[in-house]
C-alpha cells in the first residue's frame, strides 16, 4: 500500500505502534485501499467511512441515495489500515468499539477482509 517514497515502510512503523506518518502518506493509503475494497465488492448498499481521509460505496443491493445510508461501517485510519492488511481482526474492532458497523449489510465488509 502507497507509492514511491517509504511510505509503506512509514505505514508499516506506525501500524506497529511507531510514529504517525505524515498525513499525505496516510490518506494514499486509506484511500487506495478503499478503492480496492470497491473493486472487490462493487454495488452501493453499504458506506465505509474513514473520516476524515475518504468514504466509499460498496457491496451490491439495494442503493442508498438520500439521507444517512443504512449501513455504514466507520473508523480511523490507524484502525481501518491495521484491518485492510490483515493485522487486526474484523471480530476484534467491532468488540472494542474502535468500527462502528450499522445496519444489516455492514458486517459483510469485514468478510471481505484483508485485502492483500
Amino acid at each position: 500500500m502507497t507509492g514511491p517514497g517509504g511510505g509503506a515502510d512509514l505505514l508499516d512503523a506506525w501500524l506497529a505502534g511507531g510514529a504517525a506518518p505524515p498525513r499525505g502518506v496516510i490518506k494514499e493509503a486509506v484511500k487506495e485501499s478503499l478503492a480496492a475494497l470497491a473493486e472487490r465488492a462493487p454495488g452501493r448498499s453499504v458506506e465505509v467511512r474513514i473520516p476524515p481521509y475518504a468514504a466509499i460505496q460498496c457491496i451490491e443491493g439495494p442503493r442508498h441515495t438520500r439521507g444517512t445510508p443504512p449501513n455504514i461501517v466507520e473508523t480511523d485510519a490507524r484502525t481501518w489500515l491495521a484491518l485492510a492488511t490483515g493485522r487486526l481482526n474484523w471480530t476484534d474492532a467491532v468488540g472494542s468499539g474502535t468500527v462502528s458497523a450499522s445496519g444489516s449489510r455492514a458486517p459483510e465488509v469485514g468478510a471481505l477482509l484483508p485485502l492483500r
